[in-house]
């Protein structure tokens, strides 16, 4: 299953309810999620950064926050702020030419977004 910016033109409640209806869909299914917002795929398994058309950076989630790059610096951008109340917790754009992908394989009971 590809699923390309599937939730990029949604509210973030929405956002939530297609990633609910998806976790079902993905049961069985190597899934492919390609993504500009964290918070669709920050739950993979293998996580892929893309930059310029290039793979940059690789890992997991918490891998990736942990070291300098593109993922560490969408992350402060999106995700960070809405960790600390306040009014400024808006979900920012990313750069042009950077995204993101996720790969889940749920044959082996591993889960993509939550």
């Amino acid at each position: 299953l590809i699923l390309d910016d599937s939730t990029s033109s949604v509210d973030t409640e929405t956002e939530h309810l297609i990633r609910q209806a998806l976790d079902t869909v993905i049961q069985g299914r190597t899934t492919f999620v390609i993504a500009h917002r964290l918070s669709s795929v920050k739950n993979a398994d293998s996580l892929l950064v893309m930059k310029d058309g290039q793979i940059a950076q690789s890992g997991t989630h918490d891998e990736l926050i942990g070291v300098p790059g593109p993922y560490q610096e969408i992350y402060e951008l999106q995700l960070r702020p809405q960790e600390t109340p306040g009014p400024d917790n808006i979900i920012g754009p990313t750069r042009k030419n950077e995204g993101l992908a996720q790969i889940t394989d749920s044959r082996t009971n591993i889960r993509g977004d939550s």
